[in-house]
């Protein structure tokens, strides 16, 4: 293993769909205060559209439209994202929406996850519970009669 890859944190990706292609910006500054305050690093951030034929591609940040400023996103690509990726991430995109995927580092986890490499543990399973599947069980949960 890489010395650089030994002192990173753990990497998550997110896909951000964009109904009928429309990005307001509305997150990119929360984003961008995420990596100047150093909780994340981008290592890559592709855009990518669905056809209403189901095609699908990715998108040039300058293709994305004049309504929101992405120029300080150029150049975030590590590389590890290719044709394949794009594919499966269209998968889960509705026919006519766009989407943003973001693969980031979780740069406050690294001093764990490094301290925990060195004792000899290894990361066997990750996983994210979406918001609305969690709203969803506490919504079950309370409605039941012994609360549990």
């Amino acid at each position: 293993m890489s010395d650089d890859v030994a002192e990173m944190g753990p990497v998550d990706y997110l896909i951000v769909e964009f109904p009928g292609n429309r990005m307001t910006g509305e997150g990119f500054p929360l984003l961008l205060d995420l990596v100047d305050r150093g909780i994340i690093r981008i290592l890559d951030l592709l855009f990518i559209r669905k056809d209403e034929d189901g095609s699908v591609s990715a998108v040039e940040l300058t293709d994305m439209g004049g309504e929101v400023d992405l120029s300080v996103f150029e150049g975030a690509s590590s590389g590890l994202m290719g044709e394949d990726d794009v594919q499966e991430a269209g998968t889960v995109l509705e026919p006519g929406n766009s989407a943003a995927l973001l693969v980031y580092e979780n740069v406050w986890a690294a001093p764990l996850a490094r301290e925990l490499r060195r004792g000899g543990a290894q990361l066997v399973a990750g996983g994210r519970i979406p918001v609305q599947a969690l709203l969803a069980s506490l919504e079950v949960a309370e409605a039941s009669p012994s609360g549990a």
